[in-house]
């Protein structure tokens, strides 16, 4: 069972400010999710696979396929510089 005293100690390790209301909250909140725990550690899992997820997941991918793409001139229209055919952009990093 957890006290107001460990509240107040993991809120100090934590480094935060609870006042007497948000202490009492918390006590009541942690101490709800472990009554909720023994009720689960009750549930008969005998023949149930562990696993990671509930849903079993897979990636959802799509057939790489060669699609025709903006033409270059198309692309470099609105740029507001361009050399080479290619976007011309301000330097970065300094080489």
């Amino acid at each position: 069972m957890i006290t107001p005293k460990d509240v107040e100690h993991v809120a100090l390790l934590s480094r935060l400010e609870l006042d007497q209301q948000e202490t009492g909250k918390f006590t009541g909140q942690l101490n709800a999710i472990l009554e909720y725990v023994e009720v689960l550690k009750k549930v008969d899992t005998d023949g149930v696979e562990p696993t990671a997820h509930v849903l079993p997941l897979k990636n959802v991918l799509r057939q790489d396929a060669v699609r025709p793409s903006l033409p270059r001139d198309l692309a470099l229209s609105n740029a507001p510089e361009q050399e080479d055919g290619y976007f011309k952009v301000p330097k970065i990093m300094e080489g």
